[in-house]
């Protein structure tokens, strides 16, 4: 990430942990909507999450949480990427303010993450970490995953990431991310 935007980062990451302690009306996801504070937060060890490099662009991956209980529980309707050592977490394309999306029982939504959003000022200044952390709430611990299974051996690049929200498709993911980087020169599929 370039070295001015660390604060940045860094400020939104706090601002989206202390958003998410006062979670209270979950947003419509595949559980509905539902009253004021009616569900509770998804547990760290309710919820799977996966990453998996794209097929179509090295600086995507492809992201996924599952409700492993039997209810409905709060996740962020952002998802919380790190990379590495670095400071901060990829910013949510559309920006948003973080919230809760409700998460039926054993039900799956998905997110699309661009690692490298412009790769022209990244071409010599992007560094490479050796694994990106998820989690589907800020304050989790997340899952670790490292660079070699996400298909890249020498190193995730990264250079100002951005996020789409949890979506009910790993396509619509893709669409969304396609949308919101469209036209910004980042996006090469």
């Amino acid at each position: 990430m370039r070295a001015r935007h660390v604060t940045r980062h860094a400020a939104a990451a706090v601002t989206a942990a202390l958003a998410l302690t006062a979670l209270a009306v979950p947003t419509a996801g595949a559980a509905g909507s539902a009253a004021p504070g009616a569900l509770a937060r998804c547990g760290e060890n309710d919820v799977t999450v996966r990453a998996e490099p794209s097929d179509d662009n090295a600086d995507i991956l492809k992201l996924s949480v599952r409700n492993d209980s039997s209810k409905a529980c709060l996740v962020d309707r952002v998802p919380t990427v790190t990379y590495g050592e670095l400071d901060g977490a990829a910013l949510p394309l559309p920006t948003v303010p973080h919230a809760g999306r409700a998460l039926a029982a054993h039900d799956t939504a998905y997110a699309a993450v661009l690692s490298v959003s412009d790769p022209e000022d990244a071409k010599d200044e992007a560094p490479a970490v050796m694994y990106v952390t998820i989690a589907a709430i800020p304050d989790h611990q997340g899952r670790s995953f490292q660079a070699l299974t996400l298909g890249s051996p020498t190193g995730v690049r990264v250079w100002e990431p951005v996020t789409t929200l949890w979506q009910p498709s790993a396509s619509h993911a893709q669409q969304v991310l396609e949308k919101e980087t469209t036209g910004r020169g980042t996006l090469a599929v």
